[in-house]
């Protein structure tokens, strides 16, 4: 999953703009987003970030900056060192796919933040916070707490690529009355683009993401199956 490929497959499957999140951590957005310049693909910043209930939520955000400030406020609350006889190598690259260096940090742990932690600084900082693939038990909002929490101030569900979003609503009656949204989940190159949601959007900003997907300033979403 270097830049290079990314680019490589975002350009194959016709994708307009793709988000880059990494398990807590942003260190490798830049390299993607410097690669994909050429190719003129936007890149969305982000991570996916592992709350205290081992619930996984995505932030996404317009600007580095705000960026850089999660990527603090994550690390700051993430215990662990990484083991890379267990789970390999957290490399740090650049847009020539070079290796410039590692990550140490535990990257697959949890953090010390709570769910409700994590969205209001996500908010705080201009994102978006999306609960990743809620059809999954594993680090999925309703598998690990069997509910989405009153009063949780998310921009919206997530559906894996494992469950058509109609099959989610039908199994998830928890997701009623939020905004669904679908992507590729992509460990692997060759899953990039299997799953997308379109935003009827005039610019990539996540004030009109979030205006999409309310359905609000004549935005909106559509969402492949």
């Amino acid at each position: 999953m270097v830049p290079g490929v990314i680019v490589k497959e975002t350009l194959r499957k016709g994708l307009d703009v793709i988000g880059i999140c990494d398990h807590n951590a942003t260190e490798n957005v830049v390299a993607v987003r410097k690669a994909a310049e050429k190719e003129r693909i936007p890149v969305l910043g982000g991570m996916e970030i592992t709350s205290q209930e081992e619930v996984h939520i995505l932030a996404f955000f317009d600007n580095d900056a705000s960026l850089s400030k999660m990527q603090e406020i994550v690390y700051d609350s993430l215990p662990g060192t990484n083991d890379e006889r267990a789970f390999g190598e957290q490399v740090i690259v650049n847009e020539e796919d070079c290796v410039v260096g590692l990550n140490d940090r535990l990257l697959i742990g949890a953090t010390r933040l709570s769910l409700e932690a994590i969205v209001e600084a996500i908010h705080s900082l201009g994102g978006l916070a999306i609960a990743s693939h809620i059809d999954r038990e594993s680090f999925g909002i309703v598998g690990q707490l069997g509910f989405v929490p009153e009063g949780l101030a998310l921009d919206a569900l997530e559906v894996s690529p494992r469950t058509s979003v109609g099959n989610a609503l039908a199994a998830f009656p928890q997701a009623s009355g939020y905004p669904l949204v679908t992507f590729s989940d992509a460990h692997y190159p060759e899953d990039i683009g299997n799953r997308w949601t379109g935003f009827l959007i005039e610019d990539i900003r996540t004030v009109e993401m979030k205006w999409a997907l309310q359905a609000q300033q004549g935005r909106r979403t559509f969402l492949s199956e």
